[in-house]
């Protein structure tokens, strides 16, 4: 059956484009309730793309059939910032990469980098005073950066956070810049978006290049930091390792996921319990219970449900990946409808989470919702925050434990408020879902 299906008119060269481009997150909502699980998206002239929100229609994209389907444009452009991680790459290089990475994010393994979680947290929040005004979302950006320096290098980045935080803030704008274009003009072409944009990855690789160089010059292979396995890491099926290109690629793809996605996430967390005082009491409440006057570790997790639920909840309304796309590479037919190579299908976090087939009250932050067996009665790409099938995020237990400790780590002591004369808080869908314009909170020490 070839593709069918009413979807938004759009304009006549540009399609949908401009209105997609003005409001992403509201621009495919309006597309979900008005036109259903499959609706035709034009972006300009030739660029077809199809939302999909069936979630039977996206397993089959994301896992029975994956074998039919690429990286989509997004991610293609990513290769300019992170190039050929396990993020951006395909086929049996994917899979190899993602071999040798594996034995790093076992749980087993990430466990030990709970202590550096908590200890940077506790260091985040001794220079907050109780009444102060905190910009939340710099104080997580640079939290999560110095977590995943740490654990990845085994190193404090604080002095040189400024320029690093920078030069991945001008990465990101221009993937995302890039990945929504309607003409993609050369990198080569002097532009101010990609002089900066140069500098900023040139400046990038000289840390990381000179950080992989040493430690190879340097032959610890004793150390317990995530580059050490990297570097250490051999393919089981051929026993080579990584080049220092392909390490830097794994580096970067890590260094840019593993803190964006975390800080974001947290953010989003604490406006979230800022507007609902009974959720936070009752977070307050378990912290204090189970934890009395002492910091949180790995092992206290299991005892802290309502915890890891807050979190799963945030990722729920405000999923850090908003959206997964992927191009067609052969013909495949996906929910009854025929799709062709070079189409491109949209599946979306923030579409998805929010529907009221699969989720009561969609837009209320309720933790409870996750109690019991939430996951098990609803289709299982009904929600998905770290995406799923063989791509799914290799970082997701890693990325989890984080966000749980930290939260624990910041709720035990203090409490955060929106400023009063706070903005409207909204989402801005770049590569990921940060709050536009930051967060401004008060902070209020409880303890």
């Amino acid at each position: 059956m070839a593709v069918n299906g009413a979807g938004p008119k759009g304009r006549p060269i540009t399609g949908n484009l401009l209105e997609f481009r003005k409001d992403p997150l509201a621009f495919l909502q309006k597309a979900y309730k008005e036109y259903g699980d499959f609706v035709p998206i034009r972006f300009g002239p030739t660029r077809h793309v199809y939302l999909i929100s069936d979630p039977d229609s996206i397993k089959e994209v994301l896992l029975t059939k994956q074998a039919s389907f690429r990286k989509a444009k997004g991610l293609q452009t990513a290769k300019a910032v992170i190039g050929e991680g396990v993020l951006t790459s395909e086929g049996e290089q994917h899979m190899r990469q993602r071999r040798m990475l594996q034995p790093a994010f076992k749980k087993t393994t990430i466990s030990r980098y709970g202590d550096t979680m908590v200890r940077y947290s506790e260091e985040l929040i001794s220079e907050w005073r109780s009444g102060e005004e905190r910009v939340i979302t710099n104080d997580m950006m640079r939290l999560t950066l110095n977590i995943i320096t740490q654990t990845m290098f085994g190193m404090n980045l604080s002095e040189g956070y400024g320029d690093v935080s920078h030069a991945l803030e001008v990465g990101m704008k221009y993937v995302s810049r890039r990945a929504s274009s309607f003409i993609d003009l050369p990198f080569e072409l002097p532009t101010k978006n990609n002089k900066e944009f140069k500098e900023s990855a040139e400046m990038l690789d000289k840390i990381i290049y000179g950080i992989i160089q040493e430690r190879r010059a340097k032959g610890e292979e004793d150390r317990e930091d995530l580059l050490a396995m990297l570097l250490a890491a051999r393919d089981d099926e051929d026993g080579t390792g990584m080049t220092d290109k392909q390490v830097r690629d794994e580096v970067m793809t890590i260094f840019l996921a593993g803190h964006e996605t975390t800080a974001n996430t947290l953010a989003w967390t604490f406006y979230l319990l800022s507007q609902n005082p009974d959720a936070r009491a009752k977070l307050e409440e378990e912290l204090d219970r189970v934890l009395t006057d002492r910091l949180p570790t790995v092992a206290d997790l299991e005892k802290l449900p309502y915890t890891g639920n807050v979190i799963w909840e945030a990722l729920r309304i405000y999923p850090p990946v908003w959206a997964v796309n992927r191009e067609v590479s052969e013909e495949v037919e996906i929910g009854g409808h025929l799709l062709k190579p070079g189409d491109t299908v949209m599946m979306s976090q923030y579409v998805i989470h929010r529907s009221d087939r699969y989720f009561e009250d969609p837009e209320v932050f309720r933790p409870e919702r996750f109690e019991g067996d939430l996951l098990k009665r609803i289709p299982g790409f009904a929600y998905f925050p770290f995406g799923g099938g063989p791509r799914i995020c290799i970082g997701n237990h890693f990325a989890f434990m984080e966000a749980s400790l930290v939260l624990a780590t910041i709720a035990r002591r203090f409490r955060l408020d929106l400023a009063e004369d706070h903005h409207k808080v909204e989402g801005e869908p770049l590569v990921t879902l940060r709050p536009k314009h930051g967060l401004r909170m008060v902070a209020e020490k409880r303890r």
